[in-house]
């Protein structure tokens, strides 16, 4: 369970505030441009192009300086669940059946899969990271619920059914596509 703490942001934000979250958000954005080479500076530097980040609340905020820390640099505590430290596939929760049957649009779901990431930073200490190592990130095709959702509704699904069917059927494609990227990236 993280550390309660004292919410840390202010309501506006006094310049130091504003000058210190800047300073950690441009340090944690250069670090990142050096492992990635990708980023440019004057995007990491400028606050109204760096994005708010969810963050493991469990690892991040767990004490009052990490708290501090994290939170100057654009980071929100998220609370999760548990964490697969194996490479087995673990089942979705209904909760994405849940967020599709109740959107009011239609959303496009891009699923995304990745791999080798347990290479590059370890799951067990030390946690160091690895440079040099081979990551893949397969991105699948765009996909929508709306024709399953729709034929759902008109054959009177229950809700619990509805939500089942609907998170099945994501799992399937992201089934699909953690298969690709096991033929591109094996497990050692």
């Amino acid at each position: 369970m993280p550390l309660a703490v004292r919410w840390p942001f202010p309501a506006g934000p006094p310049l130091p505030w504003a000058l210190a979250s800047r300073l950690v958000t441009g340090l944690v954005g250069t670090y990142s441009c050096v492992w990635t080479r990708s980023l440019k500076l004057r995007h990491v530097w400028s606050l109204h192009k760096m994005r708010w980040t969810p963050t493991a609340a469990d690892i991040c905020f767990t004490r009052e300086l990490h708290s501090r820390f994290f939170s100057l640099g654009r980071c929100v505590p998220v609370c999760r669940g548990k964490v697969n430290m194996g490479q087995e596939f673990v089942r979705f929760k209904w909760g994405i059946g849940r967020l599709l049957a109740e959107c009011r649009l239609d959303p496009v779901i891009l699923p995304l899969w990745h791999g080798g990431m347990n290479d590059v930073l370890p799951n067990a200490p030390p946690y160091v990271p690895r440079v040099g190592q081979r990551i893949t990130v397969v991105v699948g095709r765009p996909f929508s619920v709306r024709p399953l959702l729709e034929r759902l509704r008109a054959e009177g699904t229950s809700t619990v059914e509805m939500r089942k069917a609907l998170t099945d059927f994501v799992q399937r494609e992201f089934e699909a596509l953690r298969g690709q990227a096991r033929a591109l990236h094996p497990a050692p």
